[in-house]
């Protein structure tokens, strides 16, 4: 939403309640200029802000904030995207996509819930992923078998082998498809994932 829209509908707010731009500031607690400017359209208000103007009109927290949020279906892909990061090294498919996700926090519709999702799947991910390596590498340093099943005649260790490669690819697969539903501006599904972000 442009700021002069927003800062309309501040206006429009506090013109009902009765409250003059000197009464707002003081409510909310914040600088009378800064009132003024965001009713004029002049600066985009900080997310802080915007939570000290609603308390202080009395409207919930979200009101203002979705009036604030707009919607961008290819800033979403793209966030899904970043998390692509992970070839090059597994953290940054949580470390880039986080990075992204509150840096944009206030402003684009919907990126709380792709962003958490997204990133509880990541970091499953990687821990599932590290354990996995973990597990292999032991097993041969300290010459114990793995209690994995004999597939077609593979041991418990070959399957580790053949299964390491396997995580990648799936998780190239999921954010792809989840880029694109984000794109159409539908739900995204990252699953396996805990819950590690509200």
């Amino acid at each position: 939403m442009k700021n002069t829209e927003m800062g309309q509908r501040i206006k429009e707010l506090r013109s009902r309640k009765g409250f003059s731009q000197e009464q707002l500031a003081e409510i909310a607690q914040i600088n009378l200029r800064t009132v003024q400017r965001i009713e004029g359209g002049e600066i985009e208000a900080r997310a802080d802000t915007l939570k000290r103007i609603a308390n202080a009109l009395n409207v919930g927290p979200d009101e203002l904030i979705d009036w604030a949020e707009k919607e961008d279906n290819g800033f979403l892909a793209f966030l899904n995207i970043s998390a692509l990061c992970f070839i090059a090294f597994p953290l940054l498919g949580i470390i880039i996509p986080l990075s992204i996700w509150v840096l944009k926090e206030d402003k684009i519709k919907n990126i709380a819930q792709v962003g958490k999702r997204l990133v509880n799947f990541q970091i499953t991910w990687s821990i599932f992923t590290f354990l996995f390596y973990t597990a292999f590498i032991l097993s041969r340093i300290m010459h114990f078998h793995l209690p994995l099943p004999n597939i077609n005649g593979l041991g418990g260790p070959a399957l580790v082998f053949i299964m390491i490669p396997i995580f990648y690819p799936v998780n190239v697969l999921v954010i792809i498809v989840n880029s694109i539903r984000s794109y159409q501006g539908k739900e995204v599904y990252y699953l396996p994932a805990f819950r590690f972000l509200g």
